[in-house]
């Protein structure tokens, strides 16, 4: 998820993928998931997975990764870096009250990828960049049922990140296919979707398709 120039030069905003915050049927979400990821471009997949024990952790990575990898999907571990070290992800995403970047790349190494939520905050992304993240998260944009927020950023964040540093930044939060366009067009490097494609009515490779129609138009 490495940056490339910046606007006009900028690349498209890719979509990035997170799973389902449960998921009973493992079998037929990687059935699901595989279609999906065969529907249009996905840069990133991060397992995120609450409340859930290590062993049920262990078992999605060992099911969904192979799966990712054969299209071409990154995959990162939410919140854990000693379990996606044990586990063979290529990174993780960390919250401001998951453990220091510091000790995310002292557990994973210098080839990681890490990611670190910052909310409204550009203070603590400053941070994150100053610290060897390799992107920052900001959100929630939109409201949503996902996970419980208490930040809603606009979407100018992300317009002044763009602007002024060349780390890439991922929006966060609600965000459809209706709403994918403006956040793309404001700087989002990513958009992280769960909901949005799980829950499409069309089905999750639909939402796919159509998040890379407005993505790149």
């Amino acid at each position: 998820m490495a940056r490339t120039p910046t606007v006009p030069d900028r690349p498209p905003c890719r979509l990035y993928l997170i799973t389902p915050p449960a998921i009973p049927d493992l079998d037929a979400f990687a059935a699901t998931l595989d279609e999906a990821l065969g529907a249009g471009d996905v840069a990133a997949l991060q397992i995120r997975l609450k409340p859930a024990d290590d062993e049920t952790i262990r078992a999605a990575v060992e099911r969904l990764a192979p799966i990712a990898r054969r299209h071409g999907v990154a995959v990162l571990l939410n919140d854990r870096p000693d379990l996606a070290k044990a586990t063979g992800c290529d990174g993780v995403h960390i919250g401001q009250e998951d453990g220091s970047l510091a000790e995310a790349r002292r557990i994973l190494g210098p080839d990681a990828m890490i990611g670190v939520t910052c909310h409204d905050d550009r203070d603590l992304a400053w941070d994150a960049a100053e610290g060897g993240a390799d992107y920052v998260a900001f959100g929630a944009f939109y409201p949503t049922d996902t996970k419980t927020t208490a930040h809603r950023p606009g979407l100018e964040i992300l317009t002044v990140w763009q602007e002024t540093v060349e780390m890439p930044c991922v929006a966060i939060g609600g965000i459809t296919v209706e709403t994918a366009a403006e956040v793309a067009r404001a700087g989002a490097d990513f958009i992280a979707v769960s909901a949005g494609v799980w829950s499409y009515d069309q089905g999750p490779a639909s939402a796919v398709k159509n998040f890379n129609l407005r993505l790149n138009n």
